[in-house]
Parts: C-alpha cells; structure tokens; sequence
C-alpha cells in the first residue's frame, strides 16, 4: 500500500513525490500496512492510503474534533489516524462487523497509544447509528463500508452532526468508474446514487477530493 498508488490518476513517480513531501509513515503505521497485506492479503486494498491518512490526522485537527465517528473500520488504519488527531478528551466511535479485521487494528491502537480514545462496536453500523442520540453532536464521521449502505449511513449522521461538521466519504470515484457506462453493478450504481443525492442535497456543501479512490467532504450548514 506504501509504495503503490491507490489513486487511479497517478502515476507511482507522482505518488512516491506525495508521500516524501508529507508527514512521514511512521513504525505502527508501518506495521499496520504489513499485516493487513499478510494476514488480509485478499483485501489490502481496501485499506486507506498513507497520504489519506496523513490528510485525516491534519484535517481532525484543524476543525477541532472531539467527537467522531467511523463506519467501516477494517484493520483501523484510519482509525488510528482520526484518533491521533482528536482534541484532548475526545472520542472515536468505530462502527465494523468483523472481530478478525478489527483485531489488527485494535493491536496497532495499542502499540501507537491511542486505543483509549476509540470505542469499537462489532454490530451492524445501521443499528449503532440509529442508536446514537441526536442531542450530542458529532463533529466529523467517516464513512468507509459496503457502498450500497451508503445514503443510509448518511441520512443516520447528518442529523447528529453539528453545524459546520464534517462527513467524508470514501471511494466515491471508484477507480473512475462512476462515469463509465459499461459499469452496471451494484456498487457503482449505489456510488453514482449517493453521489448525486448529496450533490442535490441543499443541507450541505460537498467537494469530491481527488485523495485516494475519491474523498468526499461534506459540511453541514
């Protein structure tokens, strides 16, 4: 994962440029991406880029994040990287089904520090979410799980995000697939579905980022 792009438009010269001119990789994060690609060598690929993760350590940090919450939490490099960033105090809600993936990343929270500040729920991530209550409010989510949950997982966020909060949306370029037409399964079409709403959607701004396999960032107004 570190030494390969996961964004479809760059080239690896490019990608090895971005990630020697930003916070640099360091040792959990390195041993993170070597047991996902060891014991999860299947599906490696669904783990975050380094320069993602980078992105989420600063961006937790500039908008001052206490509250957070994670749908879709794998092997927790992302994860790890919201909760290095949160304020003093603050909280990370991971919202994931499988004990196996999610136990790699419990070890790398651990070794990096930062496992007191994440509470792990193994539960369907639709039922977690219409759990929460919408009185205390959440300052930035990730999204990161099975595509076709996806406008599901935000019509349960955006009510419980404060103003000004923040939902990022991974994946939503999908290898450039979101524009071709050939594409007909049901990720794609979900991606392209959920992409549309949140553009129509006049409670928020949104910007897609061309960070990893596309990251939207949407803003409650």
């Amino acid at each position: 994962m570190a030494d390969a792009p996961k964004s479809f438009f760059l080239s690896p010269e490019i990608h090895a440029y971005l990630l020697d001119h930003a916070t640099p990789v360091d040792d959990v994060q390195q041993w993170l991406i070597s047991e996902t690609h060891s014991r999860v060598s299947d599906f490696s690929m669904m783990q975050i880029a380094p320069e993602q993760g980078a992105f989420m350590t600063t961006f937790t940090r500039i908008v001052g994040v206490r509250r957070a919450v994670e749908v879709g939490t794998f092997t927790g490099y992302s994860a790890l990287c919201i909760a290095r960033g949160l304020e003093d105090g603050g909280r990370l809600l991971c919202c994931d089904v499988s004990e196996e993936w999610t136990s790699i990343g419990r070890e790398a929270w651990k070794r990096a520090g930062v496992d007191d500040r994440i509470d792990l729920q193994i539960a369907p991530a639709i039922e977690t979410l219409r759990a929460l209550p919408k009185d205390d409010p959440i300052d930035l989510a990730f999204v990161d799980a099975d595509k076709g949950g996806y406008a599901s997982y935000y019509e349960e966020l955006l009510p419980r995000l404060r103003t000004n909060g923040v939902i990022l949306v991974d994946n939503t370029l999908w290898s450039g697939s979101v524009i071709d037409a050939s594409r007909t399964d049901d990720d794609t079409k979900a991606i392209r579905a959920f992409n549309d709403m949140v553009a129509a959607d006049d409670r928020v701004d949104s910007v897609i980022l061309t960070i990893g396999d596309g990251l939207t960032l949407i803003r409650k107004r």
